[in-house]
């Protein structure tokens, strides 16, 4: 284990943190939770009476909380932040202060607090649009929204912590699909699985734009993976992470071929240029890391959820939606 023993997850209790702290607790780490619960404090109702785990309802914003929280932690997984260009927009200062701002102080408290490890959950947006058919990790960033201009900001403030003594990596997960406790069906392939499923028809805006995919299986195993490799393999190392990089409606198509049945679909004019494809073929040949999932299990995941009645109100559910959650809520 490296001697990685003590794992804080800011954002434990998120679409990704919920399918990562459980795989965490059984792999034997001591995990503690930094999470706001906005969407529901059952999120984590499967090993909530663990030992090893340490849950803390806060703000990552509070310097105060962090300084007390972080003490005795050997690695830390930043997985908090507003999430989603449409989420971040909605409140441009917000989204900084939780997004920039705080991970500014978050990485400045970790040296200081010994953290040992530090991985950061950037985005693959960061890249922009780009005309090259293999978008690799050494191409110039040229972020479009706020939302991942900020998240490039945050990478170069991790990078220049790094020391010898503080080893940083970098990831930048795709578009990640899949079935997890605290669900987000706001995201390209879960939002075609609902509405195929729930609404009997699949709604496609544009279907041009392109959308590097990575099943939640592969996102939180990718962590696992991390944590076991030897410190200096990966430290200031920066990887991309997406192994399906589809058009919307071929996606739509294999919704449609995955569930069966004759799911009509309909198509929407867009002006939503967003279109990103990646390369994933650096952390395969420097790590030996591969993706064992594709969309075909995400979309047979979910189905499978719905059948079971965990997804309630899959159609109208507010907490599905992190735009809409983010709607509701004041968060200043």
């Amino acid at each position: 284990m490296n001697n990685t023993k003590k794992v804080l997850v800011t954002g434990g209790a998120g679409y990704v943190g919920a399918v990562l702290v459980p795989k965490l607790l059984s792999k034997g780490y001591e995990v503690k939770v930094i999470d706001l619960y906005i969407y529901g404090e059952d999120v984590l109702d499967s090993v909530k009476d663990h030992p090893h785990l340490a849950q803390v309802k806060g703000d990552i914003r509070s310097r105060q909380l962090l300084e007390t929280e972080i003490k005795g932690y050997d690695t830390v997984i930043h997985l908090a932040c507003i999430s989603n260009d449409p989420s971040y927009e909605l409140d441009p200062d917000l989204g900084k202060s939780i997004n920039y701002d705080a991970f500014v102080n978050l990485v400045d408290i970790s040296k200081k607090s010994d953290v040992t490890r530090f991985i950061y959950a950037s985005s693959s947006s960061v890249y922009g649009i780009k005309d090259d058919q293999e978008v690799t990790e050494d191409l110039p960033l040229e972020p479009l929204t706020d939302y991942s201009k900020y998240k490039a900001l945050c990478e170069k403030v991790l990078m220049d912590a790094a020391t010898d003594d503080f080893i940083a990596t970098v990831i930048r997960p795709s578009t990640v699909c899949g079935y997890s406790p605290r669900l987000r069906l706001d995201l390209t392939v879960n939002i075609l699985t609902n509405h195929a499923i729930n609404k009997g028809e699949i709604t496609v805006f544009g279907g041009e734009q392109k959308r590097p995919n990575l099943h939640i299986e592969d996102m939180t195993d990718l962590y696992l993976f991390l944590l076991e490799q030897p410190m200096q393999k990966i430290h200031k190392k920066i990887y991309n992470v997406g192994y399906e990089n589809y058009k919307v409606s071929e996606i739509a198509q294999k919704v449609k071929d995955t569930l069966g049945g004759d799911i009509p679909i309909v198509t929407i004019p867009s002006d939503d240029n967003r279109s990103y494809h990646v390369s994933s073929q650096k952390i395969k040949a420097e790590l030996g890391f591969q993706a064992k999932y594709g969309i075909e299990e995400a979309i047979c995941d979910l189905k499978k959820a719905f059948n079971e009645g965990k997804i309630p109100e899959p159609m109208a559910g507010v907490r599905y939606s992190n735009i809409k959650m983010m709607q509701q809520i004041n968060l200043q």
